[in-house]
């Protein structure tokens, strides 16, 4: 199989890892190039699928936090909300809502919890790709995600953004 056939299946989930770890989507793409770029150009690939995938995960960490140490700014990547401010509209939309809280909530979550929600909510790997990936044991992945999504919910639920409540009209039921 060539090398670019091999990673194409990976793409969108390496796409979303990289959104959740840059929360900008011109960075994300960027991060995904630079690791597609690293692993065909590397000299050797692990041969058996689970071992590949965490490979190229790894690859695109390690991509970015080279980039966080080139622009000595590690906060403003974590600050920086990318994307919501794409949406300059307002409908009243609870969906629109419930996203921008969770978003702004768990941009203030430590990295190593933003971390593991990356890995397995918003990548979807497996607590044992995960665990592989990390280098911890799988029962450490279970924990960590517990608490990591405790913490969001705890966030989301104690946030100052709420949806208004609908007045009704009189007459109607």
């Amino acid at each position: 199989m060539a090398k670019g056939a091999r990673i194409e299946p990976y793409l969108r989930r390496l796409f979303g890892y990289a959104f959740s770890l840059s929360r900008d989507y011109h960075r994300a793409e960027d991060l995904v190039q630079e690791c597609a770029v690293r692993a065909l150009s590397a000299p050797s690939t692990p041969a058996d699928e689970p071992a590949y995938k965490t490979w190229l995960f790894r690859i695109l960490k390690n991509a970015f936090v080279d980039r966080l140490r080139r622009e000595q700014t590690a906060a403003d990547h974590l600050v920086d909300a990318g994307g919501a401010g794409d949406t300059e509209f307002w409908q009243g939309d609870e969906r629109f809502i419930t996203m921008l809280t969770v978003k702004i909530e768990m941009e203030k979550l430590p990295p190593p919890q933003q971390e593991i929600l990356g890995l397995i909510d918003i990548t979807g790997l497996s607590y044992a790709e995960a665990a592989k990936f990390l280098d911890v044991p799988v029962g450490t992945v279970m924990s960590r995600i517990s608490r990591a999504r405790r913490a969001l919910l705890e966030a989301v639920a104690s946030s100052n953004i709420h949806e208004l409540p609908v007045k009704k009209k009189k007459g109607m039921r």
